[in-house]
C-alpha cells in the first residue's frame, strides 16, 4: 500500500458537517420574534428547548436585561478601545465583584477562546511541557499548539487516564521546569468530570505539575458563589492551578474569566497576554449584565437557583433509569448524552424528537468519534418536569424506531460506547441473504473467486494462496496476518458481494506525515510496538486495487452492503482490532453516503496508476503513442541511461541475489516514513522465488552483473494484468543510474513482451508513472476508529518535528 496523503482535517469536518446539515440537524436557524429559553422555534414549530448551555436560565433574568439596556443608554453599544489603554467605566466594579466570588485575582477576557490564546502562551515558559487530555476543549488545544513555534513539547493522553499521565510526567520530570496538564472541569459532550482530587494528589508527588482547567461548563450551577465544579473540588485555588470560568453560558452575560492565586503569574498574564492586550473589550451592555449576574452569584439566591436545577437533573436521571436508553455517563451535571452509534441513526433520532416537539443537540465528529454519534441533552431551569418526562417518553418510543429505520440494533450502539446492554436481544437474521465467512482461500471456489475478484492486483485466487503462506506462521506478530473471505449471496446462491479482509498490526502513525513518524521511530528503538494497533481492513497492506466485488444493480445490493459493514463491526470486536479501514474507492463511489452514515471518515489516498497496453505489440509503438511532452521525458531522462545499465528478467534468483533483493527493498521500506509500516517477513522473498507467478526485473550496471542497482517484484495475474508490486533500490546510486525510471520503463517493456493488456502500477510515484503514459485515478479510503485519540495526538505532533 502506498503512502496516503496527509489528511486535511478541515475537509473531513466539512464533509461530516455537510452530511449532517443535509439531514436537517445542523446549522439550523432559530425563528420567532422573542425567546423565553423554555422553548425555541425551529422551521416554524415551537419546540421545548433541551439544547441550551444557560443551565440556570440567567440569560432571561429581568435584572440582567435591564442592566444591559441601561448601560447602552449611558455608554453606547461598545467602548472601542483596548483595555491596555483604558477600560469602560463599568469594568472596575465587575472585576472587583468577580474577584470577590473567587477570592483571588482575576482577568476578564472577551471570550474563553481568546482568553486561552492570551493566557497559555504567557503562562507556559519555553522550558515547560504541555500534556493535553485528548477531550479537552478545542479552544485549549488550539491555543497550546501556538507554543510549537517556541519548541515547547506537547503531549496528549487518553481521556482521564491518570496512569498515562504519570508516565508522561516521569518522562519530563527531570528535564522540564513545569509540567502543565490541561483539561476541562466538566466535559461538554458527555457531561463527565475531571478527577480533580486525584490530580491534586498527583501534584503532591510531582511538585512541578501544574494544572490549566477550562471549567466553563461547570460554572454557576455548582460551587461556592457559583464558581464551578473545579473550585468546589479544590476548596481553594492553589498556586499551581490556573482556572478558566465563563461569564457567558450559565452566567448569563458575555466574556470569560481567569482566576489565578499566584501573584507573579497573575502579573505576567495581566500585563501582556496577546489578545488580552490587543483585542477589543467587552461591550458596556455585556459588562453591565455580567455585573448584575455577579451580584446574584454573591448572594444566597445562587444556591436556591442551583437547587432548582438540581431537582430537575435528579428528576431527569430518575426518568432515564427506568428506560433501556444508552446513557453514556450518569452523573449530576446538567449535560446528558444518549448514544446512537452511527451518524445516520443520530440524524433520524434528532429529527424524530423535533417532530415530537423537543429540540436537542446532535453530538458528532470532531467533538466525538464518528461512530460515537449521539444526542446531547442539556437540562436547565427553564425546563418543567412535565416536558422532561415527555422528552424521556419520546426518546423511549423513538429510539428503537430510529434504530429500525437505519438497520441497526441496541447491541451495536452499546458496543460502540463499550457499555453492556440493559436487555440483550438475539439479532434478527435476514432470510433473503446468506453471508459466508471463510477462513482460507482454499475454502473458496477458485473459478468463482477469479470470475468476480480476479484480473486486478495480486489478489486473484493464486495470489491470495501465496499471501496466506507468506504471512502466517511467522515469529513476529507484525508478520502474521489473519485472512477472512466474505461472500454475500441472494436466496438463489448468486453472489451480490465478495471481498477479503485482513487483521494485521499497523503502526498508528502509518498515515501520518514523515517527520512525525521519524520522531515516533526514535521511541520505537526502546519499544518496537510503541503506538501500534491491530487493524481490520479490506484487502491487505501488500495489495492495492478494488478489493470488493459488489453488484450494485441487484435489488438487494444495499442490504448486502449494510450486511458487510455490520459484519466488519462484529469482526473488529471479536478479533481485537482498534480500527476498520475500507479501501480503495474512487472519488464518486456509490458507498460514500452509506459509509458516512455508518460512522466512517473519508481520506484521500495517492492516485492509482494503470497502463493500457491493448493493441501495443512493441516498446517502440508504445513510446510513439505517448504525448510530445512524455516523449521528451523519455529521450531526456530515461534513454540516456540505456548505455549505463542493463536489465534481466530473473524467474528464479540465487541465494546471493535474494539477499540483495531483501537489502534493497529494506532500504526503500525504511526510508518511506510517509507510509510507515512494519517490515515484511524474510520468507516472503523465498516464497516469491519459488512461485512461478512471480519474477524479478533486475537492473545492474553494464559489465557489473553482481552490483544490483534495483529490482522490481512483479506478479502475473491470470495472464490478464502485470503487477509490479513493489520495488527495491540502492539510493546511493540513484542519481548516477536513475534506477527507478529505468525499472518503470523495463516493467512496461516486459508486460508488452508477455502480451499482457494491462499493468496495475499501484499508488506510488504517480508523477513519474504519468510521464511514462500511465493513467491516473483518484482513490480514497474510509476509516472508522474506536476513538479520536490517535488522530488528535498526531494532530498535536504536527509542526513539532
Amino acid at each position: 500500500m502506498a503512502k496516503i496523503k496527509h489528511h486535511n482535517f478541515l475537509n473531513t469536518v466539512h464533509e461530516v458537517f455537510t452530511d449532517a446539515k443535509q439531514a436537517g440537524v445542523l446549522h439550523l436557524y432559530a425563528g420567532g420574534k422573542s425567546f423565553s429559553g423554555r422553548t425555541i422555534e425551529v422551521e416554524g414549530r415551537e419546540l421545548y428547548h433541551f439544547g441550551t448551555t444557560g443551565y440556570l436560565g440567567l440569560e432571561q433574568d429581568a435584572r440582567l436585561k435591564e442592566a444591559a439596556k441601561e448601560a447602552i443608554d449611558k455608554y453606547g453599544t461598545q467602548f472601542p478601545l483596548s483595555k491596555s489603554y483604558i477600560s469602560n467605566p463599568l469594568y472596575e466594579e465587575l472585576e472587583g465583584s468577580i474577584s470577590e466570588m473567587y477570592g483571588h485575582p482575576i482577568v476578564i477576557t472577551k471570550n474563553s477562546t481568546l482568553g486561552h490564546l492570551g493566557v497559555i502562551p504567557s503562562a507556559v515558559d519555553d522550558d515547560d511541557v504541555i500534556i493535553l487530555d485528548h477531550q479537552v476543549h478545542w479552544s485549549v488545544q488550539n491555543a497550546a499548539k501556538m507554543l510549537k513555534t517556541r519548541s515547547v513539547p506537547i503531549e496528549m493522553i487518553r481521556h482521564n487516564n491518570l496512569e498515562m499521565l504519570e508516565d508522561r510526567i516521569k518522562k519530563y520530570q527531570h528535564s522540564k521546569r513545569h509540567i502543565w496538564y490541561m483539561a476541562d472541569g466538566i466535559y461538554s459532550m458527555y457531561g463527565d468530570y475531571a478527577p480533580v482530587k486525584e490530580l491534586m494528589a498527583l501534584s503532591e508527588k510531582y511538585p512541578q505539575l501544574h494544572f490549566y482547567f477550562d471549567d466553563v461548563h461547570g460554572m454557576s450551577w455548582t460551587g461556592r458563589n457559583g464558581t464551578g465544579y473545579v473550585l468546589d473540588q479544590l476548596g481553594d485555588l492553589p498556586e499551581n492551578v490556573l482556572l478558566f470560568g465563563t461569564l457567558s453560558k450559565t452566567f448569563g452575560a458575555s466574556g470569560a474569566v481567569l482566576a489565578c492565586s499566584n501573584t507573579e503569574m497573575y502579573d505576567k498574564i495581566k500585563t501582556f497576554g496577546g489578545p488580552l492586550t490587543f483585542s477589543a473589550q467587552l461591550e458596556p451592555a455585556s459588562v453591565a449584565a455580567a455585573m448584575a449576574s455577579a451580584l446574584i452569584h454573591l448572594s444566597p439566591e445562587i444556591y436556591d437557583l442551583q437547587q432548582e436545577l438540581r431537582e430537575r437533573i435528579d428528576y431527569f436521571n430518575a426518568c432515564l433509569s427506568t428506560t433501556e436508553l444508552p446513557l453514556i455517563d450518569q452523573n449530576e451535571s446538567p449535560v446528558f448524552y444518549i448514544g446512537t452509534g452511527m451518524p445516520k441513526t443520530g440524524y433520524n433520532f434528532v429529527n424524530r424528537l423535533m417532530r415530537e416537539g423537543f429540540y436537542v443537540n446532535l453530538g458528532i465528529f470532531p467533538a466525538v468519534p464518528v461512530k460515537n454519534t449521539g444526542v446531547r441533552i442539556t437540562i436547565s431551569r427553564h425546563n418543567e418536569k412535565a416536558e422532561i418526562k415527555g422528552l424521556v417518553e419520546a426518546m423511549q418510543h423513538h429510539f428503537p424506531l430510529a434504530l429500525e429505520d437505519t438497520q441497526t440494533n441496541p447491541e451495536r450502539v452499546f458496543h460502540a460506547f463499550k457499555l453492556e446492554p440493559k436487555v440483550k436481544r438475539e439479532p434478527q437474521q435476514s432470510t433473503e441473504l446468506t453471508i459466508e465467512i471463510l477462513d482460507t482461500i482454499h475454502q473458496v471456489d477458485k473459478v468463482a473467486w477469479n470470475r468476480y475478484m480476479g484480473g486486478q492486483g495480486a489478489y486473484d485466487w493464486d495470489g491470495l494462496k501465496f499471501l496466506e503462506a507468506a504471512f502466517q506462521g511467522n515469529i513476529k506478530k507484525e508478520h502474521n496476518w489473519l485472512f477472512r473471505y466474505v461472500i454475500v449471496k441472494d436466496s438463489k446462491g448468486i453472489p451480490i458481494l465478495m471481498t477479503f479482509v485482513t487483521r494485521s498490526l499497523w503502526k498508528d502513525d502509518m498515515l501520518a506525515q514523515a517527520q512525525i513518524s521519524a520522531a515516533i521511530e526514535q521511541e520505537r528503538k526502546e519499544d518496537p510496538y510503541h503506538l501500534s494497533s491491530m487493524v481490520l481492513s479490506l484487502g491487505c497492506l501488500f495489495t492495492e486495487g478494488e478489493h470488493l466485488f459488489w453488484d450494485k444493480s441487484h435489488e438487494l445490493s444495499g442490504s448486502a452492503r449494510d450486511g458487510l459493514l455490520e459484519l466488519m463491526e462484529k469482526m473488529e470486536h471479536h478479533l481485537g482490532a482498534k480500527m476498520t479501514v475500507l479501501r480503495d474507492y474512487g472519488a464518486n463511489t456509490n458507498w460514500n453516503e452509506a459509509l458516512y452514515g455508518h460512522g466512517f471518515l473519508r481520506v484521500q489516498m495517492p492516485n492509482s496508476c494503470t497502463v493500457d497496453l491493448t493493441g501495443i505489440d512493441s516498446m517502440t509503438m508504445y513510446i510513439e503513442q505517448l504525448s510530445a511532452r512524455n516523449r521528451r521525458h523519455f529521450r531526456k531522462d530515461i534513454q540516456p541511461f540505456f548505455d549505463l545499465v542493463q536489465s534481466e528478467i530473473i524467474p528464479k534468483a540465487n541465494a546471493f541475489q535474494i539477499q540483495e533483493f531483501k537489502r534493497l527493498f529494506g532500504g526503500v521500506q525504511r526510508r518511506n516514513l510517509g507510509l510507515n509500516t512494519f517490515s515484511f517477513p524474510d520468507k516472503l522473498f523465498e516464497r516469491m522465488n519459488e512461485n512461478d507467478l512471480w519474477e524479478f526485473i533486475v537492473l545492474t550496471p553494464k559489465g557489473k552483473p553482481k552490483t544490483i542497482l534495483g529490482v522490481m517484484f512483479c506478479y502475473t495475474n491470470q495472464a490478464v494484468v502485470y503487477v509490479p508490486a513493489f520495488v527495491g533500490m540502492d539510493y546511493d546510486l540513484l542519481e548516477t543510474f536513475s534506477p527507478y525510471r529505468q525499472l518503470l520503463y523495463r516493467t512496461i517493456e516486459r508486460a508488452i513482451a508477455l502480451k499482457l493488456p494491462k499493468i496495475d502500477f499501484g499508488m506510488t510515484a504517480s508523477f513519474e508513472k504519468r510521464k511514462l503514459g500511465a493513467k491516473v485515478h483518484e482513490k480514497y479510503a474510509y476509516l472508522q476508529t474506536n476513538d479520536n485519540f490517535i488522530m488528535e495526538m498526531i494532530g498535536v505532533m504536527e509542526g513539532q518535528h
